[in-house]
């Protein structure tokens, strides 16, 4: 069967923090949004947040972003939640499901949402966190849901079935949208389409290997055997 990405449903996110990439991403077509989050931006070697968000925003003006607060206190991250909306409408603020000591964020979500601010909720990874989001969303604003499916998966579980449940959580909700987040390889996204997931969030890295798609395996099974051969020869191994 040919698979296309022009013929999916879901919507495919770029995860990212180097404005070069992002910028590329965000130029193709079926790139319909993108995200970042702390750990992308510090390997990155953003050292300024404010100044970065600014920059992308500047040049990403009419696909959705997604922007993380970092404080560790409830009311502080809300502050920052507020902050953060305001720089663009195209704006949703990540809010993680707790903080570090594990203190649900229940009701900086409530907050937020209650003045119209479009968030994503993130690093979630049971079906009872997605109800208590689900329970704090205002169903007149558009939010995402984030479940980490592939930290599920490296845990040696299978994340289908907690996204399948996290989509019968959020189907009462016309404008919450359930991410398939952390991704390991392209066929997340056919698994992610096939249950009727809305978003996956995908590094640039992982959206590059959409060039093998539908790929001759007999091709690619030489094209790995000169791999290998040239490797070996490049080093000059000799037995």
């Amino acid at each position: 069967m040919t698979i296309s990405i022009e013929s999916l449903k879901i919507k495919l996110f770029a995860d990212g923090a180097d404005l070069d990439g992002m910028l590329e991403m965000y130029n193709k077509s079926y790139i319909k949004g993108l995200t970042t989050n702390p750990t992308l931006m510090r390997k990155a070697g953003i050292s300024n947040y404010k100044e970065f968000a600014t920059e992308v925003l500047s040049q990403i003006k009419d696909k959705p972003i997604s922007f993380e607060v970092f404080s560790d206190d409830l009311e502080e991250m809300k502050q920052q939640g507020l902050e953060i909306a305001s720089w663009g409408q195209n704006v949703y603020v990540k809010i993680p499901i707790t903080n570090t000591l594990g203190l649900s964020t229940s009701s900086v979500i409530e907050k937020l949402v209650q003045q119209g601010v479009k968030v994503n909720v993130t690093a979630l990874m049971l079906p009872e966190q997605v109800q208590v989001v689900a329970n704090a969303l205002n169903p007149e604003v558009p939010s995402y849901v984030s479940v980490f499916a592939g930290r599920i998966a490296d845990t040696g579980r299978d994340p289908e079935n907690i996204m399948v449940t996290s989509l019968k959580i959020l189907s009462n909700n016309k404008n919450a949208e359930l991410i398939w987040a952390s991704p390991r390889e392209l066929l997340n996204v056919f698994q992610a389409e096939k249950i009727g997931c809305h978003i996956i969030t995908a590094t640039n890295d992982i959206i590059k290997k959409l060039t093998l798609l539908n790929k001759d395996l007999e091709e690619y099974s030489l094209e790995t055997v000169k791999m290998f051969y040239n490797d070996a020869s490049t080093a000059g191994f000799k037995i």
